[in-house]
Order: structure tokens, then C-alpha cells, then sequence
């Protein structure tokens, strides 16, 4: 009979130890789900996922108001104002009669809001806290995506206005096709002849999934400032969305049969139920981006979580490697490298790649293009661009004004030693210029493959 421990331990064994590649595709499969099940819970116990879900609940609570009156605006320009409070309902209805008094004074909020009385001071204030929803947003899903950089202003602001305008104009679309559809003559003729009925029962009850699985879908796809494959998007989503309809139907079970909260949190029991469902809603929410990483990227499937640290000659060989496969592509007029593809031809982790790059982008070696992902091209002519400076600014990176070398008391050998390899490496890179790597002599990227194909 084997112990907790002795199974726990070829249980770890069977998800880690199996070389996924022998394996026939279903059973890799299956360890490829159990590994993703294994770093979402560590994340979760982490608590990094539900710290940052409980930010996003404050941030609701402030923006929800304000989100709800400019998408209003836009709905009553399109005469389906009026759908706000049924998705209303239908969101808050696992609070049960709680989620109508909610919705009540919501939409009563909403109606109270008129540009004409905020001002020009209160439309902008208005605008900001919608932004800075959306912006707060952003950065949660950045973080499970190990993304360093934000949007830029500019596009941040008209992408983040397009999800405001057109994402209301687009759902209140999709929903109002779905019932149209449903109440078709033809709908309603072939649900009286089985087994068409029993089919379009069963359809009509998964349209709420599907559309959450959808929703879902494209907030993995546009948020996270980086690209990201739809079969990815759609594998988070799918979990998510069968996750979030499944504890709705718990918490609205909870809700209906216990009646004890309302007796301890009184007037408060409403909004505490409130805050909870935002909360859960929220790490749902997390919890699918998490699953949509992990399935893109598998290298950070790893039994303990890494602390990336390299060393010096790793960074600098590693800068020298991305800057050959930059500057070849420029001068062969080949695509420009995404940090994505980067890492992924080097088979290095973006937390290694992007803060290196973005060393060169500041020294004004490099230069980001405003594509979606950004792209690095040279930032100067490469025979302008010494190594001996890269290598430096390499070696610079982490310095400021609290820790630098000029901090450090003077020692006359030590100095010595140093000017001695400054001086031997100057002799040898002497001449030496971004230019060199694109020569046929040191070229290392690959004739048969390109960028795009990564």
C-alpha cells in the first residue's frame, strides 16, 4: 500500500520526469494539462494572481459608473441603450436579488451622469477613470505574461477608446443576432420536429458559454501588449469561461440557501456579495490569461519556478548574438525582429531578452518601431556603432547614481588591473563595429528561416 508521500512523489515524477516528446499525442497531452495545472495553483499560492485581482476590484468599484454612462452614450447613438440593464442582470445574477438592487442603482447612477452638467473638467475626469481602468487592466495581464513595457500614450489612448466605443456596439450586436436567430420562423418550426428540438435546446443553452468563451477570447488576444496566438486565447477562454458560468451557479446557490451573511454584515451584506463576485470574477479572469501563457509558452512550464540571473559573459555574448541577428536582417533588408522572435530563436526566457535590448534602446544603439509587436532596427549607421561601446553598455546597465563604480574607494592596484583590460580590450576591438556582424564571415543567423516563421 503506498503512502501520501510515496504517491505524491510518482506523481511528480509521471508529470516532470516524462520526456513529453516519446510519448503518443494524447498522453502528451494529458502531462502537458497536468503541468499547466501544477504552475497555475503554485501562482495562485504565490498570491501574486489574487493580490492583483483584488486591485482590480477597487479600481471597479471607482470606474464601473463612469465605464457604464460613456458606453451608454455610444449604445443610445445605435438605439440599444436600453440592453445595458438586462447584460446587467444577467452578470450580477448570481447575487440574486442583491444583483437587481445592484443593477437598479447602477443604471440609476448612469442616468444621472449628463455631459452637460459634468462640464469639460468632469467629461475629462470621466474619461480618465474609464482610461485608467482599462490601463490597470493592461498591466495585470502584462504581468502573467512577463511583459515589461505598456503601450505607448498615443496607443494606448486610441486602442483603449476603441474597446469603449465599438466593444459595447460589437457584444449588444452578437447578442441581439443570437436571439433573432433563435426566434426565426424556421428556428421555431425545426424545434417542434425531433431531434432538431432537443438540439437547439441544447444549442440555446450553451450560447451563454460561448459567448462568454468569445468574450473572453478576444481580451486574451488584445490586452497583453504582445502577440498572442489565438488557439492560445481560445485555450485560457475556454477554461474560463466554463470556470466563470460554473461559479456563478455555485455562488448563486450559496447566495439563495444561506441567509446568515445578511444577518451579520446587514446594509453592508449587499456590497460585500458585490465585491466578492468582482473579486472571483476577477481571478477567473487571470486565471484564463495564465493557462493562455503557459500554453504558448511551455518552456516556463518548470517543476519550481526560475529566478533568471546570468552572468556577465552570458549577457554580453547574448546581447552580441541579438544585435548580429538585428543588424543582418537590416542590411539584407529582411524583416525586423520582434522581441518575441528573439526569444524564441535563442530559446531564452523574455525576462532575459527584453531588459538587454531595451540596455541598447536607451544608450540610442537601437530603436522600437510603433508595430504591434514593436520591432528593433538600428538606431544609427552601423559603422558608427563600436562593440567596445556595446560591450560597455552592457556591462553599465544596472548602475545609477547610489550604485556606480565611482562610489567604490580608490585602489591604485586594482585601478591598475583594470586599465590593463580596458586597455588590452580596446586594442583588440579596435575597429570593430556593428558593422562586422553583418559580414558573411560571422554570420550566425539561419539562410532558411526568417523571423516570421517564429
Amino acid at each position: 500500500m503506498l503512502t501520501s508521500t510515496e504517491l505524491t512523489k510518482r506523481l511528480r515524477d509521471l508529470v516532470w520526469k516524462t520526456d513529453i516528446d516519446t510519448l503518443p499525442p494524447l498522453r502528451g497531452r494529458a502531462v502537458t494539462a497536468l503541468r499547466v495545472v501544477f504552475v497555475v495553483v503554485r501562482d495562485l499560492t504565490e498570491g501574486q494572481l489574487t493580490l492583483r485581482a483584488m486591485s482590480l476590484v477597487y479600481t471597479t468599484l471607482l470606474s464601473l459608473v463612469p465605464l457604464l454612462a460613456v458606453s451608454f452614450s455610444v449604445l443610445k447613438a445605435f438605439g440599444v441603450h436600453n440592453q445595458i440593464e438586462p447584460m446587467l442582470l444577467n452578470l450580477l445574477a448570481p447575487l440574486g436579488d442583491n444583483g437587481v438592487e445592484i443593477t437598479t442603482r447602477i443604471i440609476g447612477f448612469v442616468d444621472n451622469m449628463k455631459a452637460g452638467l459634468l462640464g469639460s473638467l468632469g467629461l475629462a475626469f470621466l474619461i480618465y477613470t474609464v482610461i485608467s481602468l482599462l490601463q490597470k487592466i493592461e498591466r495585470a495581464f502584462n504581468f502573467t505574461w512577463h511583459v515589461t513595457q505598456n503601450r505607448r500614450f498615443a496607443q494606448r489612448f486610441s486602442d483603449y477608446l476603441s474597446v469603449v466605443l465599438i466593444g459595447p456596439v460589437l457584444v449588444f450586436s452578437a447578442i441581439g443576432i443570437t436571439a433573432s436567430v433563435l426566434s426565426m420562423d424556421v428556428v421555431q418550426k425545426l424545434a417542434a420536429i425531433e431531434p432538431f428540438g432537443n438540439l437547439i435546446e441544447v444549442g440555446s443553452r450553451l450560447v451563454p458559454y460561448l459567448l462568454i468563451i468569445a468574450a473572453f477570447t478576444f481580451i486574451y488576444s488584445f490586452i497583453p501588449n504582445t502577440r498572442v496566438r489565438t488557439s492560445s486565447a481560445l485555450v485560457g477562454a475556454l477554461v474560463a469561461g466554463i470556470l466563470w458560468e460554473t461559479t456563478g451557479w455555485v455562488f448563486a446557490s450559496f447566495i439563495v440557501t444561506s441567509a446568515k451573511y445578511t444577518a451579520i454584515y446587514s446594509t453592508f451584506a449587499t456590497l460585500i456579495m458585490f465585491m466578492i463576485w468582482l473579486y472571483l470574477s476577477w481571478l477567473i479572469l487571470l486565471l484564463g490569461a495564465s493557462i493562455a501563457f503557459y500554453h504558448q509558452h511551455r518552456e516556463f512550464l518548470t517543476s519550481e519556478r526560475r529566478d533568471f540571473r546570468l552572468s556577465n559573459r552570458m549577457k554580453e555574448k547574448l546581447t552580441l548574438v541579438m544585435l548580429a541577428y538585428i543588424v543582418q536582417n537590416f542590411t539584407r533588408n529582411g524583416p525586423a525582429w520582434s522581441l518575441e522572435a528573439l526569444a524564441q530563436r535563442l530559446r531564452m526566457p523574455l525576462e532575459v531578452t527584453d531588459p538587454l535590448l531595451q540596455t541598447l534602446v536607451c544608450r540610442g544603439m537601437l530603436t522600437r518601431t510603433d508595430d504591434v509587436p514593436a520591432r528593433y532596427l538600428p538606431a544609427r549607421p552601423l559603422e558608427q556603432m563600436e562593440i567596445q561601446q556595446v560591450l560597455m553598455a552592457v556591462r553599465s546597465a544596472d548602475e545609477d547614481d547610489y550604485l556606480n563604480v565611482g562610489r567604490l574607494p580608490f585602489e591604485p592596484p586594482v585601478q591598475q588591473i583594470l586599465q590593463c583590460l580596458e586597455k588590452s580590450e580596446t586594442q583588440a576591438l579596435s575597429g570593430k563595429t556593428a558593422q562586422d556582424l553583418a559580414s558573411p564571415e560571422v554570420a550566425i543567423v539561419s539562410q532558411n528561416r526568417r523571423p516570421s516563421e517564429n
